[in-house]
């Protein structure tokens, strides 16, 4: 199937940084956006400056991304970029393990499970997973935390579910690079817009355009 001319597409954690460039930028190219954000106030404020949908999802309360996409009927793109971050060793009691498995894989995989009836009508559909260089064990899941191993987890879990989906849905995982953001720091080399180049990209891949890869700069990175 080819693309609808104005593919539907859900960002979580959009209402800031590199989720809302990607955000802006799906708009910009003829998509219908919902942004997702956990902060209600602030995700509607945003999504209405844009002139976006918006859905409040906390991807720690499952009804709420339930409620979400069964309103919508699905959506042709789904961007997992909602993420967490904490400087903890992972042998703490305060360890942010199950945190950060539950909003960078567990969710991502109920998200793509709920999506999948509707990408079966369609026979199109688009998934791009935000991971880091942090999650691939080329460079050594760096990090402080849990970050990495759950962006390790949502890697694998990007490669295996290329024998699962529907046809003509493709899914990739992209490293957006050390992105000024709240999570990057303001000493970070790109700007949001950069780092949402790559996410971009793979949202809106044509037919013949890889699925089950991660990528970086728009060329493949090593797991």
């Amino acid at each position: 199937m080819t693309r609808p001319l104005h593919p539907t597409a859900l960002v979580t954690g959009a209402n800031r940084g590199i989720g809302k460039a990607i955000a802006a930028g799906l708009k910009a190219r003829g998509c219908l956006v919902t942004l997702g954000a956990r902060d209600a106030a602030a995700g509607r404020a945003e999504a209405a400056a844009m002139g976006v949908g918006f859905a409040r999802i906390d991807l720690q309360e499952p009804e709420s991304y339930f409620e979400a996409v069964t309103q919508a009927g699905g959506f042709d793109i789904l961007v997992n970029n909602a993420g967490v971050l904490k400087d903890v060793s992972l042998l703490d009691r305060g360890s942010d393990f199950d945190v950060a498995m539950e909003v960078m894989v567990h969710a991502p995989l109920d998200l793509i499970r709920l999506n999948t009836p509707h990408w079966r009508a369609s026979g199109w559909g688009r998934i791009v997973n935000l991971s880091s260089g942090w999650g691939s064990h080329a460079e050594g899941l760096q990090g402080p935390g849990a970050y990495g191993v759950a962006k390790a987890a949502l890697n694998a879990l990007t490669r295996a579910l290329v024998r699962d989906l529907p046809p003509g849905v493709k899914v990739n995982a992209c490293d957006p690079g050390w992105v000024a953001t709240r999570m990057g720091g303001a000493d970070a080399p790109l700007s949001a817009e950069e780092g949402a180049d790559t996410p971009l990209w793979l949202a809106l891949l044509p037919e013949y355009g890889p699925t089950g890869g991660f990528y970086r700069k728009r060329q493949p990175a090593a797991w």
